[in-house]
């Protein structure tokens, strides 16, 4: 356990140091510390983040721990600054990855069940009333867009209101993948304009499975091979909601996604690192 910690403190700080981050000398806790340890909740603690800081002092390995209110502004003052650093580690692994192609596709998050919508306080709009279709019920939370490896290590994810379709969770992502690949996704992010656009502008293939009506239809063999590649999506799906505690403590909207991020990172440090 103590080994991992340090593996992943040291991948935090390299990429911190990698993007050319500062922060104010006058802190006790790094940024990278206050990171590893929200990493550290979520691989060992169920996301309890004040069981993690509890740990690391106990363990010493960080002496000047804060107290539960302090770490807590830190750690909401650094949500983009994680993103940041996940999307560069996601470039990383594109990079040394020894596959071209890249799968697609959405999960959800929910905040509560659907008999308690109206008492829940974080959020209150009609844009996170969201549909499953392969459990045939609704939910009340956020989706999660994915990019992950053939290998299913994540490298880029976007958060987007539970009732957003899957192309407008598309055009939110930044889809920075290296010339030559090919991303494979369902039906449901069909959209023929953007699929040029990716075509012309792009160096990458958007990889569609055509729905029996579409009006761009795919040779057999095509079809077999867009099936046979992406449907290991949802194993990745499951390895990643896995560690997910039963319910996901947050007082805030930002605060859960916070939390939902910090589950995502440490599994692609697990994935590709661990």
């Amino acid at each position: 356990m103590l080994d991992k910690i340090i593996t992943i403190y040291a991948i935090v700080d390299d990429l911190l140091k990698a993007i050319g981050h500062t922060e104010d000398i006058r802190c006790h806790m790094s940024d990278a510390e206050i990171i590893t340890t929200a990493l550290v909740g979520s691989i060992f603690f169920g996301g309890n983040h004040s069981q993690a800081c509890d740990y690391m002092k106990d363990h010493k390995l960080i002496v000047k721990m804060l107290q539960k209110s302090r770490f807590n502004r830190r750690l909401h003052r650094l949500f983009m600054l994680m993103n940041d650093i996940f999307h560069q580690l996601g470039m990383i692994l594109k990079e040394i990855s020894e596959h071209t192609e890249y799968l697609l596709d959405s999960f959800p998050i929910p905040l509560c069940d659907n008999i308690r919508i109206f008492n829940v306080k974080l959020i209150h709009s009609e844009d996170f009333r969201g549909y499953i279709a392969s459990k045939k019920r609704y939910f009340y939370g956020v989706k999660i867009h994915l990019i992950s490896t053939k290998d299913g290590i994540p490298v880029e994810f976007v958060f987007m209101p539970g009732a957003a379709n899957d192309v407008r969770g598309l055009n939110a992502l930044p889809l920075n993948l290296l010339p030559g690949s090919e991303l494979y996704v369902d039906a449901g992010y069909t959209d023929y304009n953007i699929e040029d656009d990716i075509k012309e502008t792009s160096e990458f293939s958007l990889e569609v499975m055509r729905k029996k009506n579409s009006k761009r239809k795919d040779l057999p063999w095509n079809q077999y091979i867009k099936q046979h590649t992406r449907h290991y999506i949802e194993t990745v799906f499951s390895s990643i909601t896995c560690p997910f505690p039963k319910f996901i403590h947050a007082v805030t909207y930002e605060g859960f996604l916070l939390k939902v991020q910090a589950f995502i990172f440490a599994f692609t440090i697990q994935k590709a690192f661990i």
